[in-house]
């Protein structure tokens, strides 16, 4: 008897918690975690290295009594290298897993090199202390890792010194204008910071100094310059 009463006890606290548990509201799942959006406005630093290779050619050049170039022969080259850092700023917009964007950098540099030319007995030390870019980017996303390349517009200041034995010394400054193209690889830490590694070759195209003019002679010294670089930079990002 006290068997049979105690199962039946049993079985009615079961029925009871069956008919509690199926008035309590049923708890929604939780939301699905949104995916990783690269679209919005960013900016950010970066720190890298670079190296230059400028070839020059040094030869007698025109005066307004020779007004056609006459070159000596004295062909060399310098690379200057060294740290090139500075910020950057740009917008990317994303549809479904590709990237398209624009971005502007801005740097400063430590790139320098000085070489003696034994030929015509001349040092030049070059100098690129600022540059920057205007580029497009286009990549594919996976979530958080975004790979890309990119293309546009270069700029830099360049600065050549010559100097003969010691004797003359001449400085001479301008911007030059190019191309440049790269690729490189983005990772989104947060939903506002990425980080970035990046490389890069810029063209900055051909270009003509005329230091040591000398007027009342029918010569002046011509140099000859064609400036490309090379570039790696690691950065960080953040998105508004």
């Amino acid at each position: 008897m006290r068997r049979q009463f105690l199962l039946a006890s049993v079985g009615a606290i079961a029925l009871a918690g069956s008919a509690f548990a199926a008035d309590l509201p049923i708890a929604p799942p939780p939301p699905p975690v949104p995916i990783f959006s690269w679209t919005g406005l960013y900016l950010g630093l970066q720190v890298g290295y670079a190296w230059d290779h400028d070839s020059e050619n040094l030869g007698l050049g025109p005066t307004p009594l020779l007004p056609v170039p006459l070159f000596i022969g004295s062909a060399f080259s310098t690379s200057p290298s060294g740290v090139i850092g500075g910020a950057h700023i740009g917008y990317n917009l994303q549809i479904g897993q590709w990237v398209a964007g624009i971005e502007g950098t801005a740097d400063g540099t430590s790139l320098s090199q000085t070489v003696f030319d034994p030929i015509s007995g001349i040092n030049v030390s070059t100098k690129a202390p600022i540059q920057g870019s205007f580029r497009a980017r286009a990549g594919v996303a996976w979530d958080r890792a975004l790979i890309y390349v990119t293309g546009g517009a270069a700029f830099t200041s360049i600065h050549n010194d010559y100097s003969t034995f010691g004797l003359a010394t001449e400085s001479i400054s301008k911007t030059r204008s190019g191309w440049t193209v790269g690729a490189g690889i983005e990772y989104a830490v947060t939903n506002n910071w990425s980080v970035r590694a990046e490389y890069r070759y810029a063209d900055f195209g051909h270009y003509t100094d005329f230091p040591f003019a000398i007027g009342f002679f029918p010569f002046s010294l011509t140099s000859q310059h064609h400036l490309t670089q090379n570039q790696v930079q690691l950065g960080v990002s953040y998105k508004l």
